[in-house]
């Protein structure tokens, strides 16, 4: 079966969350994802427990292996000059370039994207940064909180009377960062490439994603209305993050359930099927008055199981908070595919991750489910088939500290280093 990109090429010179998201995304449609790490510790997530036993001690880290299967990797060291040749070389035949550093950092070591271009033309060249390529902050080190708070999204989570509550998803890292990667590659591929109406230029270009502007793009409606309306929301008084009765998590008798009931039917057949009509004009009102002190003890008296009960009866967006085990073991994560088994070498039985979350009526496979790879551990077989090394040429690489092959041992620095910024 034809996977939609398998004749897509990417270098992943990434390292951590957000390039290892997208380019897991590409990886499952089918595109040739290569890790190009450093001839030390590598991807840093690597290091990260917990860790199963029996894999390759730098394949063995659960947080590497869920983001890294279907790929494969090689070890340069950019810092020399025969490291960094190499990496030109494979530029010349290869569709896209997926980097991570600060701005700035493969232009110092003599590898950036004019470079690049000077090698291929048709490389599109894609930066994930925390504050982009220009601007006041493109030198700042960050993490997903901080940019959150930097874009009002942060600030604006929670309870009135509360503290800013950060997801437990990453919010900038995933839907700011890779996401948004993932959109500007295909755009920029689309572009070089044409369709049927319009010719491709046949030029690459640099597609510059930063995880504070992406995450910035998640508040579209908030914004809209503050420009419309020049009041500035607080935390609390978004409708879509807990300000109505209709619409928030409420406790119930042994755990939490979401009422969802924003449109006004579903408020309805939620009053009417726990028998208080009267609470129907009430249904925009907020957190503290004295309709949410009602609604919040209609929830008390029953237990998730009712409410799931009452939830297939009467339809009105009511369901429970599941925790994560629950939720993995649902039957819509099952029905939907969501959790795949992966045989990783040296590990007992499957090991289980999240499957691909776009599904395709035309092509609905995805790339076969490889292993996460070991690091370096495809460096001889793509210097030698990929880039036509010799025997002599790919020993002299390796020996001079260029190239690096599969890691034999321990190379880490303890493990802690994984979230560094």
């Amino acid at each position: 079966m034809t996977l939609p990109l398998e004749d897509v090429k990417v270098l992943d010179l990434s390292r951590l969350l957000p390039g290892g998201f997208c380019s897991l995304l590409l990886a499952d449609l089918g595109a040739e994802v290569l890790k190009v790490e450093d001839t030390g510790a590598g991807d840093y997530v690597r290091w990260a427990p917990p860790y199963y036993e029996g894999a390759h001690e730098s394949a063995r880290s659960s947080l590497f292996l869920a983001l890294n299967r279907n790929k494969r990797s090689i070890r340069l060291d950019l810092k020399s000059e025969r490291g960094c040749e190499l990496l030109l070389a494979l530029v010349e035949s290869y569709d896209v370039v997926l980097e991570s550093f600060r701005p700035g950092v493969l232009d110092r070591l003599g590898v950036g994207y004019e470079r690049m271009r000077e090698a291929n033309p048709g490389i599109v060249y894609c930066a994930i940064s925390g504050y982009g390529q220009d601007g006041p902050k493109r030198e700042a080190a960050g993490h997903d909180m901080n940019y959150l708070g930097l874009v009002g999204l942060l600030g604006l989570t929670g309870e009135a009377d509360g503290a800013p509550v950060q997801a437990a998803g990453q919010i900038a890292d995933i839907g700011g960062g890779s996401l948004m990667a993932v959109l500007g590659i295909l755009a920029a591929l689309r572009e070089r490439d044409g369709s049927h109406a319009h010719p491709g230029s046949g030029e690459g270009q640099v597609v510059d994603v930063s995880m504070a502007d992406g995450a910035l793009s998640w508040l579209a409606m908030v914004v809209g209305r503050h420009f419309a309306d020049g009041v500035t929301p607080q935390r609390g008084d978004l409708e879509l993050a807990g300000s109505l009765i209709c619409y928030r998590p409420y406790e119930c008798a042994d755990g939490w359930v979401s009422l969802g009931a924003l449109e006004p039917k579903f408020w309805q057949a939620f009053c009417r099927g726990v028998g208080r009509e009267d609470l129907i004009e009430r249904q925009f009102e907020r957190p503290g008055s004295e309709a949410h002190a009602e609604v919040q003890e209609i929830f008390k008296a029953r237990s998730r199981a009712d409410w799931e009960a009452f939830a297939a009866e009467h339809d009105c967006c009511l369901e429970p908070v599941l925790a994560l085990d629950e939720a993995l073991a649902s039957d819509l994560v099952r029905a939907r595919e969501m959790v795949v088994a992966i045989e990783q070498p040296g590990v007992e039985g499957p090991v289980r991750q999240l499957g691909v979350p776009v599904k395709l009526s035309r092509t609905p496979g995805q790339a076969a489910q490889r292993p996460a790879p070991a690091l370096g551990e495809h460096t001889e077989q793509v210097l030698r088939e990929e880039l036509g090394l010799s025997a002599e040429e790919l020993a002299a690489a390796i020996s001079s500290g260029a190239a690096a092959g599969a890691a034999a041992g321990p190379v880490h620095d303890g493990g802690t280093a994984t979230f560094r910024a």
